[in-house]
C-alpha cells in the first residue's frame, strides 16, 4: 500500500484493486479510482468532470473529515461540527475558566476532531484577546498527528468595525481562522436592545460583512440572533445581503430555545428553499436547551438542510444550557443512516468522556448522574432484571457501546489496582479511561497513586479519573496557594479547629489556625485568614464514590466575590478530591481561589 500525505485535512493510501466507483461519494468510505492520466489520484476524486475508465484502479480510503473550502463540503453527507464551550458555555454562571484551562480544553477539542473551536469573544476583554490569540497561534496551527487535521479557529464579533477589527486581530494568525459575526433580527431585539430599524440592519449588514471581507477575511460566518422569533421574510432579505457580501456560512440561532424539533426543522427547510443565494453557503444551526430539546431540534436542522452544528460539552451554557455535542455526535453515530441519507461527522467518539471529565472540572459545573452519553449512570443498571440481561449480553439493555464513547470495559482482565500495582498495569488503565500521559506526567501520577493506594485496599475508575483531576496539572488553574499540610479537631462539647499549612508561589510557607462550627467551617477561615481574598462560599456539593464512605471523595464548592472587591468573576467554582472529605475540601477551596486570583492577574495584565 503507498500512502499520500495530500492536505493537512486528510491522507490519502491507495492499493491496486479491480473495481471502480464513482467519485461523488466521497469520504467515510473505501472507493475505488482508476489510473487514467498523469494526474495524481486525489485530483480525479475530488474533480467529477474527469472519466474514469481504464484497466487499472486504485482502491482509496478517506477519513471522516473532507477537505476544508469555507463555503462548501465535498461530501454533502458530512456535518460540520463547531464548538462553543469556550465561549457559550463559559457563559454559564460559575463557570468562567483561566486561560490556560481554555488553551489545555482546546488543545482536546483538536483531539476530539472538532472542526471549529469558537476560542472566545476577544473584544470582551483583554483577557479574552490574549487567550483567543493564545489559542489561534498554538492550536489554530498544530497539526493533529493522528488526524492529520488543523482544526478552524473562530471568534465571536458583534457586526461593528471594533467587534470585525478587534476579532480578526486575535484570529489572523490561525492556519483557518473565522469570523463569527452576528446582528439581532427580531423585532424585539431590534426595537428594545439595538434600537435599529429593519432598513438600519440591512445597511448594516451589507456594508460590514463586505467591511469583513475588504480586510482579506475569506471565512465569514454570519448569523441573526433570536432567528426563531423574527420574521421569516425580513430573514431571507437579512441572509440575502450577507451571501451577496461574502458570508460563506450563514447561521440560524434558536437563541431562547423556544422552538420545537419540527418547527426548527420546518424553519431551516423554509430557509433554505427561499433565500437566494443559499446554494453557495453552508447552513449551521445554534439552539439553545430551555425546553429540553436542543439535541432534538439540532437533529431536526441537518435532517432539513443544515450542514454545521452550533455544540458545547456536556451542553454547558447560557441558562439551560446548549445542545450537547455528546449526544448529537453519538445520535447522529447509531441513527445517522436514517437522515438524509446518512450524515456523519468527523468526531472521535472515543475521546467524548475524557473532554467531558476535562470540561467538567475546569467549568466547576457537574454533570448530573442520569445525564445522557456521559452521566455516571449511562451505562449502570441497578432493576435486577436489567442486570439479569445484561451479565448475559450488554445489548441487551444498551442500544449504545460504552467503549465508543470513552468508558472503560466493564471488566478489566482481572486486574485489580492496589499498592501492589506496577507502573504497567496502571499505565495500560489510564490509557483504557483516556489519558495518554508523558513520562514525566505518569512518574507524578504513579506517586500520587502509590499514596492512595497506602490508604486504600483497591482503587477503582471513578478513583483514578478523580486522582487525575485532583493532581494533574492539566486540570488545575494557575498555582498560587499549595496545601501542604493540615489538621483538625471536632468535638460534641466545643468549636472544631483547623490548622492549616500553605506554600505560596515563591515558595514561602504560611500557617495559620481556624475555629468554626465544624470542621469545613474551621478549615475555611483558617484559609481565609492566609489568603486574604473576601468571598463567600455560594454552594457546596459532595459525591461519594460506588463504595461510599470508604471511597474517595469528590468535593466542588462555588464561590462569590464579596462588594466586587476582587476583579474577574461574580462566581467562581473549584473542585478537589480525597479519601478525607475536609482535605478534599481545602483542595476544591484552593483550586477555587487559585483560579480567581489567576483571573484578576489576567485582568490586570
Amino acid at each position: 500500500m503507498v500512502s499520500y500525505a495530500i492536505n493537512p485535512i486528510f491522507s490519502f493510501n491507495y492499493t491496486t484493486a479491480s473495481k471502480s466507483f464513482n467519485p461523488k461519494n466521497l469520504p467515510n468510505t473505501t472507493f475505488f479510482i482508476s489510473k487514467i492520466s498523469k494526474y495524481h489520484p486525489l485530483q480525479r476524486a475530488l474533480f467529477p468532470e474527469y472519466k474514469m475508465k481504464a484497466t487499472t484502479t486504485y482502491c482509496c480510503t478517506f477519513n471522516h473529515q473532507p477537505l476544508y473550502v469555507p463555503n462548501k463540503l465535498l461530501n454533502e453527507s458530512y456535518v460540520r461540527v463547531l464548538d462553543s464551550t469556550l465561549r457559550d458555555g463559559e457563559q454559564a454562571p460559575g463557570a468562567t475558566m483561566t486561560p490556560n484551562q481554555k488553551l489545555v480544553i482546546s488543545h482536546q477539542l483538536a483531539k476530539l476532531g472538532v472542526d471549529i473551536i469558537e476560542a472566545g469573544f476577544p473584544v470582551s476583554s483583554p483577557s479574552e484577546f490574549e487567550t483567543t490569540r493564545m489559542i489561534t497561534m498554538e492550536v489554530g496551527n498544530t497539526v493533529n498527528d493522528k488526524t492529520g487535521r488543523v482544526p478552524v479557529i473562530a471568534g465571536l464579533s458583534r457586526l461593528t468595525r471594533k467587534d470585525i477589527d478587534v476579532t480578526w486581530e486575535a484570529l489572523k494568525g490561525a492556519k483557518y481562522p473565522r469570523l463569527l459575526t452576528f446582528i439581532p433580527s427580531s423585532e424585539i431585539h431590534m426595537k428594545y436592545k439595538i434600537k435599529k430599524s429593519k432598513e438600519e440592519v440591512l445597511r448594516s449588514v451589507k456594508e460590514l460583512v463586505s467591511y469583513a471581507r475588504g480586510l482579506g477575511i475569506m471565512d465569514i460566518e454570519f448569523g441573526t440572533e433570536d432567528s426563531s422569533r423574527s420574521e421569516k421574510e425580513f430573514l431571507y432579505q437579512v441572509f440575502e445581503e450577507a451571501i451577496k457580501a461574502g458570508a460563506t456560512t450563514i447561521a440560524f440561532a434558536d437563541t431562547v430555545g423556544c422552538m420545537l424539533p419540527n418547527e426548527w426543522g420546518q424553519f431551516i427547510a423554509d430557509m433554505k428553499a427561499n433565500i437566494v443565494g443559499v446554494e453557495n453557503v453552508i447552513i449551521a444551526t445554534h439552539c439553545h436547551d430551555d425546553l429540553g430539546v436542543a439535541t432534538a431540534n439540532t437533529l431536526a436542522a441537518v435532517n432539513a438542510g443544515a450542514r454545521e452544528v452550533h455544540v458545547t460539552i456536556n451542553g454547558i451554557g447560557e441558562r439551560a444550557g446548549n445542545a450537547p455535542l455528546e449526544e448529537f455526535v453519538m445520535a447522529l453515530k447509531s441513527r445517522g443512516k436514517d437522515l438524509a441519507g446518512g450524515l456523519h461527522t468527523g468526531i472521535n467518539s472515543r475521546q467524548i468522556l475524557k473532554s467531558s471529565k476535562m470540561v467538567e472540572e475546569h467549568s466547576g459545573l457537574s454533570v448530573q448522574p442520569n445525564k445522557a452519553i456521559v452521566g455516571a449512570n449511562a451505562f449502570s443498571h441497578g432493576s435486577g432484571i436489567h442486570q439479569d440481561g445484561i451479565l448475559k449480553n450488554r445489548t441487551t439493555y444498551e442500544f449504545l457501546s460504552r467503549e465508543e464513547i470513552g468508558w472503560s470495559p466493564s471488566a478489566h482482565n482481572g486486574i485489580v489496582l492496589g499498592k501492589l500495582s506496577g507502573r504497567h498495569a496502571l499505565k495500560s488503565r489510564f490509557l483504557e479511561l483516556g489519558y495518554e500521559l508523558d513520562t514525566k506526567k505518569f512518574e507524578d501520577a504513579f506517586r500520587r497513586f502509590k499514596l492512595l493506594a497506602e490508604k486504600k485496599k483497591t482503587l477503582s475508575d471513578s478513583d483514578l479519573v478523580l486522582l487525575m483531576s485532583d493532581g494533574d496539572e492539566t486540570f488545575q488553574p494557575e498555582v498560587t496557594w499549595k496545601l501542604v499540610d493540615m489538621e483538625v479537631t471536632s468535638s460534641t462539647n466545643s468549636l472544631s479547629r483547623a490548622t492549616i499549612k500553605l506554600i505560596d508561589a515563591c515558595g514561602k510557607e504560611h500557617v495559620a489556625c481556624g475555629v468554626g462550627t465544624n470542621s469545613i467551617h474551621a478549615t475555611c477561615k483558617a484559609i481565609n485568614d492566609i489568603v486574604k481574598v473576601p468571598v463567600k462560599i455560594v454552594e457546596y456539593d459532595m459525591k461519594l464514590g460506588a463504595e461510599g464512605l470508604e471511597g474517595v471523595a469528590s468535593i466542588r464548592v462555588v464561590l462569590s466575590k464579596e462588594h466586587n472587591s476582587v476583579t474577574g468573576p461574580q462566581i467562581i467554582s473549584g473542585s478537589g478530591g480525597g479519601l478525607d472529605m475536609t482535605m478534599a475540601t481545602a483542595r476544591a477551596y484552593l483550586n477555587a481561589l487559585n483560579k480567581l486570583l489567576a483571573l484578576r492577574r489576567q485582568a490586570q495584565i
